[in-house]
């Protein structure tokens, strides 16, 4: 029986395709080598925030490698790089220096979501919005802006293309670009470093989800947590994950990503863990994460049904 794991060196059966979309396939083959593993697609479009004010939790990690393996399994997904420092942008390999079109234009001069959204290099069903330095004024320009919590809502809503996917990595802060990601999306993903302190300052951040459902976004729900960053060598990140499990009950997903390090380089290629090393403990950890998401989505649907 042939090893399931297949080298960073092996060649594709057609050298004529670009390198990325190599390393696209080469992933469907160890992730999934059966094919059997699908990942459905939802019945309406899921826009989800990914959220957490505490910074180095992974929660451009997460945006990036969940929406590539969704990507890579039948749906269309979207990224939308909230974050000044571009940080999704630059882990799925999209220009985002300055005087590239950007989420800037869309939220301060209404620039068409399309114009600005560029498709992700080997993988056909991603594209991403990115974020440029430009980025870093928008908060303290759309204080005087109308409307200026639901401009990134009306920019989703006015794209004429239909995904099944929009995640939109927010900045490690409560000002008014995370509320605009509030109003924009359905649902909140928060992932929850398993270390100390894990569950410090996310009583603010649900605070100010139920304000936001309470005056903007009353479809506004936390219907996914999860846990990051495991270590698995200690008693703590067992003790804290006892914790989030207890607190959010079904909300936190099976799926733990554990630390790893193929995680960690995978950015700095231009990449997702998923394409960069599709055997490691990380991308078969955010590979499970994606089909749990996209399972649950189904589940609801069916539930909404009935």
């Amino acid at each position: 029986m042939p090893d399931a794991y297949v080298s960073r060196e092996t060649p594709s059966r057609d050298q004529d395709d670009p390198p990325l979309a190599m390393e696209a396939m080469r992933a469907v083959q160890i992730l999934n080598p059966s094919g059997e593993v699908t990942m459905p697609r939802p019945d309406r479009p899921r826009i989800m925030c990914v959220a957490n004010q505490k910074g180095g939790v992974g929660k451009t990690t997460t945006t990036v490698n969940l929406a590539v393996a969704l990507a890579l399994h039948g749906n269309r997904v979207l990224v939308v790089d909230l974050d000044p420092q571009g940080n999704a942008s630059t882990g799925l390999n999209v220009p985002h220096h300055a005087g590239v079109p950007d989420v800037y234009d869309c939220l301060i001069d209404n620039v068409p979501l399309a114009e600005v959204a560029q498709g992700v290099e080997g993988i056909p069903d991603l594209w991403c919005v990115p974020a440029t330095i430009d980025l870093a004024g928008a908060e303290i320009e759309l204080v005087s802006v109308v409307a200026r919590e639901s401009r990134l809502a009306r920019a989703i809503a006015g794209h004429p293309a239909e995904f099944d996917y929009v995640f939109i990595d927010c900045p490690p802060s409560l000002g008014l670009l995370t509320v605009n990601a509030l109003c924009a999306a359905q649902e909140v993903l928060i992932p929850i470093q398993c270390e100390y302190y894990a569950l410090e300052g996310l009583n603010q951040l649900i605070n100010n989800i139920n304000l936001v459902r309470q005056h903007l976004n009353p479809t506004l729900e936390v219907s996914t947590i999860l846990l990051t960053m495991y270590d698995r060598r200690t008693r703590l990140a067992d003790a804290v994950e006892q914790d989030v499990r207890n607190h959010f009950g079904d909300k936190v997903l099976q799926s733990v990503i554990p630390r790893n390090v193929r995680v960690s380089e995978a950015p700095s290629y231009g990449q997702s863990v998923m394409t960069y090393d599709p055997g490691s403990r990380g991308a078969t950890s955010y590979f499970e994460a994606a089909q749990e998401i996209a399972m649950r989505g189904v589940k609801e649907s069916v539930g909404r049904n009935v």
